[in-house]
């Protein structure tokens, strides 16, 4: 693990929600992967672009048309694309992969496109649909979305609809919470999350118990990811760690429905472990 890379994801997040720098800290992740990767150099191609974008804007700064610039730069002059073909590649979730590359999944792309519009002054938020993450400006009387992912589609409230239709091969209801702005720990949670399931089916628990470590970091009382760690943690052979999480699940969440379970493990575990 780097150390550094580590470091600097916490001094990051330390700070209050709405002062977190979203690129700073995805590319403090990718740090660890990445031990020479120069996180400066990034961030400066990401200034580079936005520079790029603000040039080609229209005088009339309207909201879609702004959209439309960031689209056609993105996708048309620069060939960003979702990663249909290798969807779970890790790489994908390393924001340094996904410049370089130009291409990436939902959380990846939109960090990119956040991370442009912001510097353009134009404030988005990001929205945890159920299954894609999307984007939206902060605009009043305007209920439009961006689908990083496809090509920077703009999207009104029924091709959202229609949209989980096509993910989960039925009528989907959105509900309120599904089209709220998540927080930048959020945001950053779920590109973790993407990061532990992959490992995790790959059967690197090792990795995939770094990117929990790095969830409970941001959300340091989720019941379910300590039970999650402890999982990973076991499967490592960590059984001293695997051991406190379990505890700190059956603290945190007594009456969970796989309470028992997680019992069982704990009642069968060596006590020195």
């Amino acid at each position: 693990m780097n150390l550094i890379g580590r470091q600097l994801f916490v001094q990051e997040i330390r700070q209050l929600d709405e002062a977190i720098n979203l690129e700073r800290a995805s590319l403090y992740i990718a740090l660890e992967e990445y031990p020479d990767l120069d996180v400066d150099a990034y961030v400066n191609t990401l200034d580079v672009m936005a520079a790029a974008v603000k040039d080609r804007l229209p005088s009339e700064l309207y909201p879609l048309k702004i959209l439309k610039t960031i689209q056609q730069y993105l996708y048309e002059d620069l060939g960003y694309s979702g990663n249909r073909a290798e969807y779970y590649d890790p790489r994908n979730s390393f924001l340094n992969e996904v410049i370089d590359r130009r291409t990436g999944i939902p959380i990846t792309l939109s960090l990119v496109y956040l991370a442009i519009a912001r510097r353009i002054d134009f404030p988005m938020v990001g929205i945890n649909l159920p299954g894609h993450f999307i984007i939206r400006p902060i605009a009043e009387d305007m209920e439009i979305f961006v689908d990083p992912f496809n090509g920077g589609e703009i999207l009104f409230l029924q091709d959202c609809e229609d949209l989980l239709v096509k993910l989960f091969d039925r009528r989907v209801a959105l509900q309120p919470e599904h089209m709220a702005a998540v927080s930048n720990r959020q945001i950053l949670a779920r590109l973790l999350t993407n990061l532990k399931v992959i490992y995790a089916n790959q059967r690197n628990f090792l990795k995939a118990a770094q990117a929990s470590e790095r969830i409970l970091l941001l959300f340091p009382n989720a019941p379910l990811e300590h039970r999650d760690r402890g999982v990973l943690y076991y499967r490592s052979d960590r059984l001293a760690e695997a051991r406190h999480d379990f505890e700190r699940y059956l603290e945190l969440a007594p009456l969970a429905e796989d309470a028992q379970v997680i019992q069982g493990i704990l009642d069968e575990m060596p006590e020195s472990g």
